[in-house]
C-alpha cells in the first residue's frame, strides 16, 4: 500500500518538486517540453499547484552568453524558484568510474518516480565511497535488480542498442530516458550487475549531461 503523508497531500510536503535542465544561447531548454510534462504530471499526482505559464515564462526569461544549468523548484503552494550555474558539457570520450551502493530502493515506492529535494537515499549511497572514488553511485533494489545512478538513469549497450530498468523496478522517469525511449534509441529490460560488467558499453545520463560513457569498478 503506498505510504500516506507529505507527498499524498501536496500542500503539507516538505520538499520541492525539481527540474534541472541544459539551457543553450541561441536554442534555450533541451527538451523543454519534457519537462514541462514531468513537473506538470508530478504536481497533478502530488497535489502541488502549478501554473504552466509562469515556468515557461521564467524559461524565456533566462539570458547568459554561455551555457546554463537551470534548477527550477516548485513549493507545494505553487512558488516557482530558478538558479541559473555556468554549465560546460564535458567531452565525448569522458568515462565516470561507477560503483555499486548497498543501500537499496524499495521497488514498490511510487516516490521514486518523481524528481524532488528529498534526497536522503542518494544521499546516503553517496556516502557509501570516500570522494574521488566514484563519480557516480548505482543503487539496486530489493530484488538486487539495478535501479539508477544518484544523478543518472543507467543504460547497456546490447547490439546497437541501448537497454535501461523499467520504472517498476524503481527508479526516476528521467527525462532524456524518456526521449531515448520514444525515439526507439531505448528500450526496457530488467538489468542485474552482471549485464553492467559484461555489456557492450555501459551508460548514465540525464537531460542535463546528456549520455556518459561508465565503467563498473569492482
Amino acid at each position: 500500500m503506498p505510504a500516506e503523508g507529505p507527498f499524498r497531500h501536496g500542500r503539507g510536503a516538505d520538499f520541492e518538486l525539481i527540474e534541472t535542465m541544459r539551457w543553450e544561447p541561441g536554442k534555450g531548454i533541451a527538451l523543454q517540453a519534457l519537462h514541462l510534462d514531468r513537473l506538470a504530471g508530478s504536481a497533478t499526482e502530488l497535489g502541488f499547484t502549478f501554473h504552466r505559464e509562469a515556468f515557461e515564462e521564467k524559461l524565456a526569461a533566462i539570458s547568459a552568453a554561455t551555457d546554463q544549468r537551470v534548477r527550477m523548484a516548485l513549493a507545494p503552494d505553487g512558488t516557482l524558484t530558478m538558479t541559473l550555474q555556468d554549465f560546460i558539457l564535458q567531452p565525448s570520450d569522458t568515462v565516470w568510474p561507477l560503483r555499486l551502493a548497498e543501500t537499496r530502493l524499495n521497488s514498490g515506492d511510487p516516490q521514486l518516480r518523481h524528481k524532488t529535494s528529498a534526497r536522503g537515499v542518494y544521499a546516503a549511497a553517496r556516502a557509501e565511497y570516500p570522494p574521488g572514488e566514484a563519480t557516480e553511485v548505482i543503487l539496486l533494489n530489493e530484488r538486487d535488480e539495478i535501479c539508477e545512478g544518484t544523478i543518472t538513469n543507467v543504460f547497456v549497450e546490447r547490439a546497437d542498442r541501448l537497454m535501461t530498468p523499467p520504472l517498476s523496478c524503481g527508479l526516476l522517469a528521467g527525462v532524456l530516458r524518456r526521449h531515448l525511449l520514444e525515439t526507439g534509441r531505448a528500450r526496457e529490460a530488467v538489468l542485474r550487475r552482471e549485464d553492467l560488467l559484461h555489456a557492450e558499453n555501459v551508460f548514465v545520463g540525464n537531460a542535463l549531461r546528456g549520455l556518459i560513457r561508465g565503467r563498473l569498478l569492482s
